[in-house]
């Protein structure tokens, strides 16, 4: 789990500040914690700061390091009001509504925070679906300038594994666009390879994988894959990509001996973009627990500002790692 830790260290250098809206878990008020002693980020919960200290004094949690905002009580909150009623009026929201929105939705309130600039980053889906952290986040951050769409990616470590880059990989799409088209598979692969560069370091190599490899099969499912390739090589020329690619040609080298000998990323890939969101959410929860590996993610990507998903099932240090990495996506 070298990288990880690499991660960690780089966002201690940082010195940046993520809230977390969901204080009512006891996963979060742990990861809280522990990133706050560890001093990866300056971490903010959101909530009330009574039960909040209530329930991390019954479960012995040490919150001395950590910040609390209570919206019921926070006087910035008028001023988010205004904002979230600016930003979604031309969608029909009342001002009454983004008040009531700003009183019962944390996530809400802390892309607020972000949107304001009180927080570097913000970091929730251990309680709230992926739908319902994407929301505010795409409604409030918004996309980035130039990018053409918000995608995800997960970073998954593998120990003692012989592929990838020791174990590690970037797997994309897996928690965001259902059904890329073409161009939108090839701007998925290229905001990925940028993600790799800023978490991993070193030479990012794109498998466009498939069920096919290099016309092994004919489908107009393949037909995409091969079109998203030949965008993303024309829009960066100098990105190893490759595909239509099948895993095993992506992974092992003597499978892509003869399955694609000319290959310069077949056998070598460490990163695994898929073609859909049903291949990319399956594999990653099947080699996750099958390989015995750490699934770290949705990481989101393309947004101006960094906010961050969660498994719903994710342990305590993977929210401390979502952490580190949204602090590192700062940089962006």
């Amino acid at each position: 789990m070298k990288i990880l830790e690499e991660i960690r260290q780089k966002a201690r250098l940082l010195k940046k500040r993520v809230v977390l809206p969901e204080s009512n878990d006891e996963r979060v008020l742990k990861a809280a914690q522990l990133a706050a002693d560890e001093e990866i980020a300056s971490v903010t919960l959101i909530g009330n700061r009574q039960m909040i200290e209530q329930n991390a004094h019954a479960l012995n949690i040490n919150l001395n390091n950590v910040n609390c905002v209570d919206p019921m009580h926070d006087p910035r909150r008028e001023e988010y009001t205004e904002s979230l009623y600016e930003l979604r009026r031309s969608k029909g929201l009342t001002k009454d509504e983004a008040a009531k929105i700003l009183q019962t939705n944390a996530m809400y309130y802390a892309c607020m925070m972000l949107y304001h600039g009180e927080v570097d980053g913000v970091v929730g889906g251990a309680v709230y679906t992926t739908p319902d952290v994407i929301r505010p986040a795409l409604q409030i951050i918004k996309t980035a300038p130039g990018m053409k769409l918000a995608s995800s990616c997960f970073l998954m470590v593998f120990p003692q594994c012989p592929y990838g880059e020791n174990g590690t990989f970037l797997y994309a799409d897996c928690g965001l666009n259902p059904n890329p088209n073409a161009d939108e598979l090839a701007h998925i692969a290229l905001t990925t390879a940028k993600t790799w560069k800023l978490l991993v370091g070193g030479e990012p190599r794109v498998a466009m994988l498939s069920f096919s490899t290099k016309g092994s099969a004919k489908h107009e499912l393949v037909d995409k894959v091969v079109e998203a390739t030949e965008m993303v090589r024309s829009l960066d020329p100098q990105l190893l990509v490759d595909g239509e690619l099948q895993a095993d040609a992506a992974l092992v080298a003597e499978v892509a001996k003869k399955k694609a000998p000319q290959s310069l990323v077949a056998g070598r890939a460490n990163i695994l973009i898929f073609p859909d969101l049903n291949a990319g959410n399956i594999c990653y929860k099947l080699t996750e627990r099958l390989g015995k590996g750490t699934a770290i993610g949705p990481i989101l990507q393309g947004l101006r500002k960094p906010v961050n998903d969660l498994s719903r099932g994710c342990k305590v240090e993977d929210i401390r790692d979502q952490i580190a990495i949204t602090v590192l996506q700062t940089q962006f």
